[in-house]
């Protein structure tokens, strides 16, 4: 079994190997192999002409890569962190976005970004920018848990003909492989896959409530479904793999097993995905539902640099089995 970021690193190699269009760019990815050591080693193999060191302007490295795109290459932008997008903003849900609705052509770019929190980086390095880009048509969010769909995801992104927003989960990066849940570490095959965009995964099948979570809370999801599991009642939980394209069957279609539903993401609870997802919920499948559908995010407030303040901060299990506990007695 390989890491989360070596499955990553995996992909980018094959994805270059097999196609002379990939080029990478970013912020110390060649010499320095990049923040995390994802591409280490890739400047040596590939030369400096498809592994791109660029200046501190996010901005201008995404402009530059759209324009790439748009000439028939395949960009791979690698941001240090999630939070620095925003100095991109524009030219994401502009030209990106907007390019080929304007028939300027296809924009077959991938922006990743390590998203989410890691032990005591702070308010600038911590965000998870899913719903910044969730409301703009044109682009596609991906947000892999295990290595296998990191790698699988990775390669499809690459391949796909439209912007990808590809979040990666600084917390999974090194995390030891046996330390993880079992049904976190599927096989990776020897040969060449893709994972389809749209599908979530069922990580555990249950009768009583719907789990639905993406990116680091699948961690906090399975260990509350086990808890509740001692309590006699029994939780499905899901992992949405990607937001654009959602699965909006495989939840609907859970929510009419169970009656009853918690939406779980690591970002701050107002203005989540969990919202929009709650809405589509009380909108289709209402007289399905034999409980309020339920939210469980970060509070209102910038990730906090101490570790104690961050532990508060971040949804933990005890989080979601409170939750859980008021919905089964509901």
């Amino acid at each position: 079994m390989i890491t989360y970021r070596e499955a990553l690193s995996e992909a980018l190699w094959e994805e270059m190997e097999r196609d002379e269009d990939v080029f990478l760019m970013g912020e110390d990815i060649g010499l320095g192999g990049g923040a995390f050591y994802i591409t280490k080693g890739f400047m040596e193999k590939f030369g400096r002409d498809r592994v791109v060191d660029v200046p501190l302007s996010e901005a201008g490295f995404t402009g530059a890569a759209i324009g790439a795109a748009l000439c028939g290459m395949r960009p791979v932008v690698e941001f240090q962190f999630a939070d620095f997008v925003t100095e991109s903003y524009k030219m994401i849900v502009d030209y990106a976005a907007g390019n080929h609705y304007r028939q300027m052509g296809p924009v077959p770019i991938v922006l990743r970004l390590p998203a989410a929190a890691l032990v005591s980086a702070g308010p600038f390095h911590s965000q998870n920018p899913e719903i910044w880009f969730f409301g703009t048509p044109g682009l596609k969010i991906v947000a892999p848990t295990t290595a296998h769909d990191a790698k699988g995801m990775l390669k499809g992104a690459i391949r796909d003909p439209n912007p990808v927003i590809f979040m990666e989960y600084k917390k999974f990066y090194n995390y030891p492989v046996d330390e993880l849940p079992e049904v976190l570490r599927p096989e990776i095959p020897e040969d060449d896959y893709t994972v389809p965009f749209g599908q979530a995964r069922t990580l555990r099948e249950g009768d009583d409530i719907s789990l639905i979570t993406f990116g680091t809370t699948v961690l906090e999801a399975l260990e509350a479904a086990e808890v509740l599991e001692n309590d006699g009642v029994s939780v499905e939980v899901i992992d949405l793999r990607t937001l654009v394209p959602l699965d909006k069957e495989a939840i609907l279609e859970s929510v009419k097993k169970t009656g009853k539903i918690l939406f779980l993401h690591e970002a701050r609870k107002r203005g989540g995905v969990g919202g929009e997802l709650a809405a589509i919920v009380s909108e289709e499948v209402f007289e399905y539902l034999d409980a309020p559908v339920r939210r469980v995010g970060a509070p209102d407030a910038h990730v906090p640099l101490s570790p104690p303040l961050e532990r508060a901060y971040l949804p933990s299990t005890e989080k979601v089995v409170d939750e859980l506990r008021d919905l089964a007695a509901f």
